[in-house]
């Protein structure tokens, strides 16, 4: 991985990692990845279905998602509300890990992560132990408040961490000013600066969203974001067919999940159409 040069809080020269152009984990230069937003899992309040039938949703979404044409597919344990706080328990490693694994088989795709709430040094071990390729990291840089209460920065733990069980290959994509949040506690540090602390502390990618699940995020946050970094900049939420014209070229990802389910509600089934319709457009908009 390259390097720039940076300047540190006392104006000392810093040799950050930079990653070269667009990610090398996919061809296409502004790839979409698609969610699956994992059944509750064994032991949360919600849990309904037998882990079995877990990993056969998980596994017929993303035959939809393969056949369509997307670029790569994450995983989330969005229905396992209310969420824990910063960790986990082993049931929810081992479920992910198992449901993963079948997803990343069948996808064939390059395929992350996200464990709720801030469970990212358990969602470095899952991608670590089922050959997937990165995480999604909230609470990375800075702090923040969400509806588990405080969220901390995880950086130097989880990249230490990373380290340690030798899963420098799975990448970090680290939300800013995440959505589901008040960023009260840091209105003097603007997104953009947040940004430049992400590539500070050595993450891969930063995420740049809407105030909630299914908003656009505001275009002029994300071309500040872009002059604050060298790192991709992708979009996690809000993107849709009709409106992702006004953001292609200023993103350099799009992480989908509400545009591709049914009613166009993230907890809705893949809807193979909505899913096609995005595709067409995203290849469109690589055209013109």
């Amino acid at each position: 991985m390259d390097e720039y040069v940076g300047l540190d809080s006392s104006g000392s020269r810093l040799n950050l990692p930079l990653m070269p152009g667009p990610n090398p984990l996919f061809k296409n230069p502004k790839p979409v990845i698609a969610m699956i937003h994992v059944g509750a899992l064994p032991g949360t309040p919600a849990s309904r279905l037998t882990l079995a039938q877990i990993e056969a949703q998980a596994v017929h979404e993303a035959k939809i998602y393969r056949d369509s044409g997307v670029h790569g597919i994450m995983l989330e344990n969005m229905h396992d509300t209310p969420y824990l706080r910063g960790h986990v328990g082993p049931e929810i490693v081992a479920s992910m890990a198992l449901v993963s694994r079948a997803v990343k088989n069948i996808s064939g795709l390059p395929c992350g992560i996200q464990i709720l709430a801030g469970a990212n040094t358990e969602a470095i071990a899952v991608a670590h132990a089922a050959g997937l390729d990165f995480i999604r990291a909230e609470g990375f840089a800075f702090a923040h408040v969400a509806d588990e209460g405080i969220i901390e920065s995880s950086a130097a733990e989880l990249l230490r961490y990373r380290r340690l069980i030798g899963a420098e290959r799975v990448q970090v994509w680290a939300d800013v000013k995440k959505k589901h949040s008040a960023h009260a506690i840091t209105a003097d540090v603007g997104i953009g600066e947040t940004a430049h602390a992400v590539e500070f502390m050595r993450g891969d990618l930063v995420i740049v969203t809407g105030a909630v699940t299914g908003d656009a995020p505001q275009k002029a946050d994300v071309l500040e974001v872009k002059k604050y970094t060298h790192l991709p900049v992708y979009l996690g939420s809000g993107v849709t067919a009709k409106n992702l014209r006004q953001f292609f070229e200023v993103a350099d990802g799009f992480i989908i999940g509400s545009e591709f389910k049914t009613g166009g509600h993230w907890s809705g089934a893949v809807d193979p159409k909505r899913v096609e319709n995005f595709i067409t457009a995203h290849t469109r908009q690589a055209k013109s």
